[in-house]
């Protein structure tokens, strides 16, 4: 298997106009609202370059570069460069949210859960939480689930063949403090665009079952 991609940090779109896009970062790059960053983000909040994250021998620094509205750390303002940790979460102003991963994860990109032995149990839907890259079958879902798809598959592929309640589900995607904002038919919604997301691979078998008046559970069969 080809490990070129394994060590190598990636940023990953959570919310916001990037929502589920990622950058593999082999050199330094721009965020900003100009069209030559290397990760624009067209918002009157963000300034032309407003960010600049860069790899390095003493890890992932993160700065902002003057801007007006600001970038944020697991919540802080930054006020001068730092190194970013694994799952740190990265605010440009208040219109993009990232999320940095160390690495591309424990998979390398021409990863096959067919030809991987590894789990004898594996069923035919396979979700790598480290990478957050999802399988149906041999066929990766690509582009990849938004940041809520693919919560809500998070949420019920931890408890497979079990039912999982919808409050437990919406605070899982959209966090325990706004659960009580989020709508059923915002829920409804997701679990829609999910369903259609994984039925593009595989037209031929529900995933994703409702248990009326319980909640939801995924159904995942062997390979």
């Amino acid at each position: 298997m080809n490990n070129e991609n394994q060590d190598i940090p990636v940023l990953i779109g959570h919310e916001g106009e990037l929502d589920g896009q990622r950058w593999m970062l082999r050199q330094a790059v721009i965020v900003g609202r100009d069209a030559g960053c290397d990760i624009p983000i067209f918002d009157r909040q963000v300034s032309r370059r407003h960010a600049r994250i860069t790899p390095s021998p003493r890890g992932v620094i993160l700065e902002d570069l003057g801007s007006k509205n600001g970038t944020h750390l697991n919540g802080k303002r930054i006020s001068g460069p730092v190194t970013l940790n694994d799952g740190d979460v990265i605010h440009i102003a208040l219109a993009q949210k990232f999320i940095f991963l160390s690495s591309d994860a424990t998979l390398p990109m021409d990863f096959n859960p067919l030809t991987d032995t590894s789990d004898a149990t594996r069923g035919r839907l396979y979700l790598d939480s480290r990478s957050r890259r999802v399988w149906v079958g041999e066929t990766e879902i690509l582009p990849p689930l938004s940041a809520s798809q693919y919560l809500l598959l998070e949420a019920l592929y931890a408890h497979q063949g079990q039912v999982v309640s919808r409050d437990a589900l919406i605070a899982q995607v959209w966090g325990e403090e706004s659960a009580l904002l989020v709508s059923n038919q915002a829920l409804d919604a997701l679990i829609r665009r999910l369903r259609g997301r994984i039925a593009e691979i595989d037209p031929n078998h529900d995933y994703i079952i409702t248990v009326r008046g319980h909640g939801l559970r995924l159904d995942n069969p062997p390979l």
